[in-house]
């Protein structure tokens, strides 16, 4: 197949890569990655030290590059999770930036220091890779279990990032602005791979800020990627930082994944630039399958239409298919196309249990499609789709609710067994005054007057604050277990 990053082969004096005040120009990437890629023949797999530098995009890079698949590696993962991910996918060897104190479980490995300014050999020869071939593998959550290596092809890359392209006109003059960590989909493969593609720049903050958010796209940043959290503190802070609203004015794209951003986030933002968010969905297995496209138009709580090439339907429990004119149908949704992972590596079972019959990948995701095509996520199948008294009720929905009340600085909604309802809608509840907590009556007139009567919330528990993994999803499954 062709180059994933046809760029890079021009040798060019524009910039690539930046993290803070660290850089590389598009030849000087191709040359340091070519010259750690001469150092990888024979690796069957390559583990990176995953950390927010240069020294990453240089070693997925040149990985890439000498046809390997690689396996980003969490820096922060404990060692027991650390240890399967090692067991699992057998690497050949550990990439990490010169000085990184790696854990035991990478003690046995062969380690090669990567070298951002090293000189590719001028006899090196690019190795040819067919579409199929496995580019990455990234592990998921690993929330029901030990974490599973989603085996992403090069045609999946290839052909998720040329879909973004195409959703949000994304070109080689954007300059994306982000703070995304670089072990997973988000901040890795759409956040440095992507503008690599298009042969545009990516300029990574480090640790996220508002302050710095604000001078690198005042600076010339088109394009800024984000969680909700990240988004809920610049909502927070735009009062105060007229240069953070200014630097959002000039964005041409603000972009947020990873999980739903709330309602009233989406409506601060825009009362005080003028600017929407949009957002899009995909996970480890899919990539993206789902945005609001540039030139659509921004809806809060959506996450916009099927990218090219990706086709889309929701099913309800019996795999039946839910009407696509019935705008309160909810069914899991379920893909196919492209943009899919090859396989869960070394779990063929797995594999199988993840597909419906004809090649549908089964997301576990729960959604209804409005009128005009738009997606809305409801939540998780398994802990986000509450049956209360016969109704099907979306977990979203209800936190959006929640979140639009002054009360209430954090919401998450689960359900609980009830005798009478079968489930109850359970509100979690981080209150804004912690000394004066909204009541649960408060709340459920407040959650019955926006949506229906039978989504209210029946039981309420307090919290300090939310249990959130790295990207800023609330860990549902642990809430009640502190």
């Amino acid at each position: 197949m062709p180059p994933l990053f046809p760029a890079l082969q021009q040798g060019s004096d524009l910039p690539a890569v930046q993290f803070g005040e660290r850089s590389l120009s598009y030849g000087e990437l191709f040359a340091a990655a070519e010259a750690l890629a001469a150092r990888l023949d024979g690796a069957v797999r390559v583990v990176v030290w995953a950390t927010s530098s240069l020294e990453t995009a240089v070693g997925v890079v040149a990985t890439l590059s000498a046809g390997v698949p690689v396996v980003p590696l969490n820096p922060k993962s404990g060692a027991s999770e650390l240890g399967h991910i090692v067991s699992d996918s057998a690497p050949s060897l550990v990439l990490a930036a010169p000085g990184d104190e790696l854990p035991p479980a990478l003690a046995d490995l062969p380690r090669i220091d990567i070298d951002v300014r090293a000189t590719a050999p001028a006899d090196r020869t690019p190795v040819a890779r067919a579409e199929d071939d496995p580019a990455l593998v990234v592990y998921t959550s690993g929330t029901t279990g030990p974490p599973k290596g989603a085996v992403l092809s090069r045609r999946a890359v290839a052909a998720t990032l040329d879909a973004l392209a195409d959703a949000w006109q994304w070109t080689e003059e954007d300059v994306l602005v982000h703070a995304l960590p670089l072990f997973h989909v988000h901040g890795l493969i759409l956040g440095v791979l992507g503008p690599l593609r298009r042969g545009g720049a990516v300029r990574h903050l480090g640790r996220f800020g508002t302050e710095a958010v604000a001078r690198e796209l005042t600076k010339g940043g088109t394009m800024l990627f984000g969680v909700p959290t990240m988004y809920h503190r610049i909502a927070e802070s735009l009062e105060t930082e007229p240069e953070l609203v200014e630097g959002l004015r000039r964005a041409r794209l603000l972009v947020s994944g990873s999980a739903a951003l709330p309602v009233h986030d989406h409506e601060r933002i825009h009362a005080a630039t003028g600017c929407r968010v949009i957002e899009r969905y995909g996970m480890t297995e899919t990539l993206i399958t789902t945005s609001v496209r540039a030139d659509g138009r921004p809806r809060a709580g959506t996450v916009g239409v099927p990218l090219a090439g990706v086709e889309l339907r929701l099913v309800d429990e019996q795999d039946g298919l839910v009407p696509e004119d019935d705008p309160e149908g909810v069914g899991e949704i379920q893909v196919r196309g492209p943009n899919l992972f090859t396989s869960y590596l070394n779990r063929p079972e797995a594999t199988a249990e993840a597909f419906a019959p004809g090649g549908w990948f089964r997301t576990g995701d729960v959604a209804v499609r409005e009128a005009d095509g738009y997606v809305r996520i409801v939540g998780r199948k398994a802990t986000d789709l509450i049956k209360s008294g016969g109704y099907k009720i979306g977990a979203g929905e209800i936190e959006n609710a929640l979140l639009e009340h002054p009360g209430v600085r954090e919401a998450a909604v689960t359900g609980e067994p009830d005798a009478d309802l079968g489930e109850r809608v359970l509100a979690w509840i981080v209150p804004a005054d912690p000394a004066a907590p909204p009541a649960l009556a408060e709340l459920s007139d407040h959650v019955a007057a926006r949506l229906s009567p039978y989504k209210r919330p029946r039981a309420v528990r307090y919290l300090d604050r939310l249990p959130r993994n790295d990207m800023g999803k609330v860990l549902k499954r642990t809430l009640g277990n502190d």
